[in-house]
């Protein structure tokens, strides 16, 4: 038997004639026209290859084949039609589900703890993971359901994904207690003058405290480029560099924060997902969750 000829469809008539025991009874509870179920009984016997009824008077009685596939045929039909409910109701409290994220580190030191807390006392069966994706594979991802959600501080434009802004931040700067340069405070000449580490995915590239400085002709000097924010306040205990990092992250070390000598740009970050999650009610709980603890992530 080829699999791919299989259609539902077929198995949902097979299940009201062997119920109904009649073509015209099928009919009835189907709400189709008895020709529609002859013609759905015909395709079936195909592609079986057995008869699966004949007619005893006025009654259909089943094969022993059709006996014998009634059970899994209803068990499926019972799970489909489970799944399609499923689809139009949510119960966070009772759901057991899996939510794919992926986020940069900031925000999953950020947000994710919040979100987290807020699911253990709403929906305790809710799991969360969160995984590193390249830009350039997040829409396949989501369109085949391996990704749920993409959070990035970056505007990411594409017809197959819907955004909402879900929190902003400023850059201040990081640097070690006692800082020998910084006993009088940070100003412009100081910050250029200092070693910096700049955070960046890029090998290279102008990120928004340059960009502000490109604008008042001024440079900065970099001495590390790295990936993760969370890995900057290991560096900057132990030497004199200096770090723009989002405060929201800052201040969560005992570390010294300065503001910016310069007027840098807030940053802001979205939420992203599928067009065809857009109004899945899972989906859509979710959303409401992941929006809720971000408030309390935005500028002090």
């Amino acid at each position: 038997m080829n699999l791919n000829r299989i259609d539902l469809n077929l198995f949902a008539v097979f299940d009201a004639i062997y119920t109904a025991g009649s073509l015209t009874k099928a009919a009835d509870v189907l709400c189709i026209t008895q020709p529609a179920v002859s013609n759905s009984l015909a395709r079936l016997r195909d592609m079986l290859n057995d008869p699966l009824f004949v007619r005893t008077g006025h009654s259909m009685t089943p094969t022993p084949v059709a006996q014998n596939i009634i059970g899994p045929a209803r068990n499926a039909l019972a799970l489909l039609r489970k799944s399609v409910q499923d689809s139009h109701t949510f119960d966070p409290e009772t759901a057991d589900k899996s939510f794919h994220f992926s986020t940069r580190d900031l925000l999953e030191a950020s947000v994710m703890p919040r979100l987290l807390a807020r699911l253990q006392t709403k929906s305790p069966n809710i799991s969360i993971t969160n995984y590193e994706i390249t830009r350039n594979n997040v829409v396949s991802a989501m369109a085949s359901g391996s990704l749920d959600f993409y959070a990035d501080a970056s505007t990411f434009t594409d017809p197959h994904l819907c955004k909402q802004k879900i929190a902003e931040d400023r850059f201040v700067v990081m640097a070690r207690k006692n800082h020998p340069d910084l006993k009088q405070g940070l100003d412009l000449d100081t910050f250029l003058r200092l070693g910096q580490i700049n955070v960046s995915h890029r090998r290279s590239g102008s990120g928004p405290v340059d960009i502000a400085l490109d604008k008042i002709s001024k440079r900065r000097k970099i001495i590390m480029r790295g990936q993760h924010f969370l890995t900057v306040p290991s560096t900057i205990v132990k030497t004199d560099l200096i770090a723009c990092i989002p405060y929201h992250l800052a201040k969560h070390y005992d570390l010294s924060i300065y503001e910016l000598p310069i007027e840098v740009a807030p940053l802001e970050y979205f939420l992203y997902w599928h067009v065809s999650a857009d109004h899945d009610h899972a989906h859509i709980w979710m959303r409401e969750q992941i929006f809720e603890v971000s408030k309390a992530f935005n500028p002090e």
